[in-house]
Parts: C-alpha cells; structure tokens; sequence
C-alpha cells in the first residue's frame, strides 16, 4: 500500500488537550502545552533546511521534531556529538540550525536552546484547534546508522514511513491495551530505536513521555516513580543486565521493550521473574526502522510487523513493506520460516571461518560473557597481522580471573580454534549510548593494551 502524497497524518494521538503528555523536571505537562512549545519554536527557528537536534532532554527533543516538521525543516539526528561528526555534517548540510538544551553551545555553530529558560507556563496557551499534522510525504528526519562497522551513513525517512512503522509496532506489541502509560527511556533518542520506540512511540500512542533519560539503576528507579499509572521502560540488553545485577527494586511495570541486540533467552527470563513484566525485543536497522517484534522468553522466531514480507535470494534477506522504499537487503544471517517468521543467526559480518570451523562472534559472545566472574566481554577480529594468520582477539572485564583460568574455562564451551589470542582484561569495555561496541574503537583500546 503506496501513501498518497495528499494524506496527512497528526503529529501526536493523544485526543484531549488537557491530557498529560510528559512528566518533565517533576511536573505534569499536558497536551497543550505541549503544542504551544513547537509552535513557540517554530516561530523561534531561522529560515534554512536543517535542523540538527541534539537536545538531551526528551521533551525538548519532541518539541524540536515538532517544530521542525511545522517549518518543513529535515530533523538530523546524528550518532553523537563528537566535534568530528559535527563538523561532517556541516560540510554535508551547509546552513543547518543547531538544537540544544538550555545553556548548551557548540563553537561555530547557530544554536537554539528548544524550550524556553522560564518554563512552559511562560507561553501564550494556544487555541483548542491548534492540532498539527503533516503529510505523509513530507521529508522529516535523516537518521544515521550507528557507524559500529564504519561511518554512520544518512538514512531518509518521511513522515509517513516513521509513521507507518511506529503504528505496526505498536499493533504487534499491543501498546494500545496499556491506555495512556507512562513511558520511561534508557536509550538516546538520536538513535532510530530510541526515536521510533520512545519518542514516536508516546507520541502516536497517546503515551505519557518521561522527560528524563536515566542511565543508572537508581535513576531508571526514580524516574519510573514519578510516573502514576502504568509503566513501560525501553531498555537494551547492555541497560537490562547492569539493572538486574544491581538489584534496585522498581515501581510496578507493565512492559519492557528491547533492542540493539539480540537479548539472551535466559536474561530475558530473568528479566521477567525479577520485574514482574512481560518483555518483548523489537527487530531492525536504520535503514529500514522497526521490522518485528518477539516474546523472548516465549520463542526463538521473529514475527514481522503488519505489512512487512521478507524473501531471500543468494545475496541475502531482502525486507519490504507497505511503509518501506522498494526492498532493502538486511545486514543479518536469517533463517526464513515463512515470509513474516524468522530465526534470527547475527549479523553477516559476525560470521567467521578459521581453519575451516565456522562460527559467529554472537555464539561466541554469549559463551564469553556466561563464564562466571566475567562482567562483560566480547570477541572481535583485529587488524589481519603480518603473517595474514586469522585470529580472534578479546576484551573482558573480570576482575577476579586470571588469563588461564578464563581460557580454560572456554575451552570447556567451544571449540578451542576460536580461543582468542590475544586476550586482554580491561576496565570497561568502550560501548557507545546504545551498548553496541564500535570497531575502531575496539581496535584502538586493543592497541592500547598492547603499549602498556
């Protein structure tokens, strides 16, 4: 099904205007003022193309795609802030208008701070008919791909893809049988998941947007008790397992949504017992958003969305859908069940072949980091050595193990070819905002490793 380039469709879904919308710095925001902020924006914002949103604070961020989308300006939402990355993406988009939270500045840039310094309640309250929609068309964000593999590369998406995609995963997780729950964040909303699974998702699900993005168990806590009602935390794997081993008690929850990578079954279980919700992962990449969704703790297999079909051809698995551009080939190994079930294997560039033995940095990972006593590790390949020899390397944080003693106990669990050599033990491993683990930057504390 193509939409028509005449269809519009609504910045938000929450019907009342007296509705909450958010809870921000310890008080209620409601529906209208909400709309008052991206229409005080929108009048705030210079002329130009872009807008590049690196607002912290989840209520000025959703203010900011607003106001964005109401002056037909492209929202950049951009891996991290790193002078490097800024200053590709003012070569790339010359002209774009920075976005920020009060106080921030970025040298050399044109900055807007997105919500006002004396509060919401300083705004003009705007008419009952102020409800905004735009069409389906109409270009609303590039996205960037994490760069875990290399550069982050620029994905386009339309009102109506993000849209589309937001509303089919909300129908696969049933989102609408939790009323107007209070949804709380670990993950930056920079990222397709976290634009998609919290931002979008509160917003065309009537949700109640939790302002704050805590990182830290205690905070994640305090955060979900400043929510009344039911409760929803968007998490990752890497989130989820610091939560769990440290052991503070949350408030009540009714949801847990995953993603960035695939959760273990066994965690997910746990997950469950100890928080007294259901979990569910959702499946996909930046190049296409949201694909399908499964209950971990329940099945191996993938369900796709509504209206997503996958095939497969001696390239690999190609995804299509109502609300994707033409078919996009996925970057996993997948086992087809039909064209809307799947198993899902690890990406294809985890997949390796030494001395002839196959097997995946996925497999190998979670064998890795079920040792008791690791913290947190992970196998990768180095740069290829002099002798051209294929050997896997690894980073584990375990304090209490020797070198010896964690390879023996991985040479009880896999086959002893895929050893790592070399193995080295760190204090933290360098995972970016979403818990995944760039190349370079493994390549480079291996490198360090080598020099003390």
């Amino acid at each position: 099904m193509t939409i028509l380039s005449t269809t519009r469709l609504p910045l938000l879904c929450h019907g009342d205007p007296d509705a909450l919308f958010a809870w921000h710095d310890g008080q209620p925001v409601t529906v209208r003022a909400y709309l008052t902020a991206v229409h005080d924006l929108a009048r705030r914002l210079p002329d130009g193309a872009y807008l590049l949103n690196l607002c912290g604070d989840r209520l000025g961020f959703a203010v900011g795609l607003g106001a964005a989308l109401l002056r037909r300006q492209i929202s950049l939402h951009p891996p991290n802030d790193a002078p490097a990355t800024l200053r590709q993406l003012e070569e790339s988009y010359p002209g774009l208008t920075c976005l920020t939270d009060a106080g921030a500045r970025y040298p050399g840039m044109t900055c807007v701070e997105a919500l006002p310094r004396d509060g919401l309640g300083s705004l003009t309250a705007l008419p009952e008919d102020a409800d905004l929609a735009f069409p389906a068309d109409q270009v609303a964000a590039i996205a960037f791909t994490s760069g875990s593999t290399g550069r982050p590369m620029p994905q386009v998406k339309s009102w109506g893809t993000l849209v589309r995609s937001v509303h089919g995963a909300g129908s696969a997780l049933d989102i609408a049988r939790l009323g107007s729950a209070g949804l709380v964040g670990t993950v930056p909303h920079q990222h397709m998941y976290g634009l998609e699974s919290v931002i979008l998702l509160a917003l065309q699900h009537g949700l109640v947007l939790h302002g704050g993005r805590p990182l830290f168990p205690a905070d994640i806590a305090a955060s979900l008790g400043d929510l009344p009602g039911r409760r929803i935390l968007v998490t990752t794997p890497v989130h989820l397992q610091a939560l769990l081993a440290d052991g503070t008690a949350l408030p009540p929850l009714d949801f847990i949504l995953c993603a960035t990578a695939p959760l273990a079954p066994q965690l997910a279980i746990d997950a469950e017992a100890k928080l007294g919700a259901p979990l569910h992962e959702i499946y996909g990449c930046s190049e296409t958003g949201q694909l399908a969704v499964r209950r971990t703790s329940a099945t191996a297999e993938w369900l796709c969305i509504d209206g997503i079909r996958l095939r497969q051809d001696e390239q690999g698995t190609w995804a299509s859908g109502d609300f994707l551009d033409g078919e996009t080939l996925l970057a996993d190994v997948i086992e087809l069940k039909s064209d809307t079930r799947f198993i899902l294997h690890g990406r294809s560039a985890d997949q390796v072949n030494i001395a002839g033995k196959r097997s995946s940095l996925a497999f190998l990972n979670h064998h890795l980091n079920s040792v008791e006593g690791v913290k947190d590790g992970v196998f990768f390949m180095p740069r290829e050595g002099e002798s051209g020899t294929t050997r896997l390397a690894a980073l584990v944080v375990a304090p209490g193990l020797s070198t010896e003693t964690l390879l023996a106990r991985l040479r009880e669990r896999i086959d002893p070819i895929f050893l790592p050599r070399p193995l080295r033990f760190v204090d933290a491993l360098p995972r970016n905002p979403t818990g995944k683990l760039p190349r370079e930057a493994l390549l480079r504390m291996l490198d360090d490793s080598r020099r003390d």
